[in-house]
């Protein structure tokens, strides 16, 4: 069977925002952080992440940013609550 047809994720205009932060990366120019305050950008992922969140403002295509999954949470709390049952002592009566 042929495969079904996908809606693109990014825009081509989200596209050219990441290309144009890329060309800024490569010439040493990138800066990161409200103003360019945070320093020089240093790898590509963070360059491509600057590009796609300038991208986000304008309002273009892009997908959400990916949060924090919640089920690490959850393990971390039920271990929590595990320990601190444990430690508790029971108070007996002389």
């Amino acid at each position: 069977m042929a495969r079904k047809a996908t809606k693109p994720r990014y825009s081509r205009s989200a596209g050219d925002d990441v290309e144009r932060e890329m060309r800024r990366y490569k010439k040493g120019t990138a800066k990161s952080g409200p103003g360019g305050r945070g320093g020089r950008v240093k790898s590509r992922k963070q360059a491509i992440a600057i590009g796609l969140s300038e991208a986000r403002a304008k309002g273009k295509k892009v997908p959400k940013k990916a949060s924090k999954r919640k089920t690490t949470r959850k393990t971390a709390r039920k271990t929590t609550k595990k320990t601190k049952k444990s430690s508790k002592r029971k108070s007996s009566k002389r």
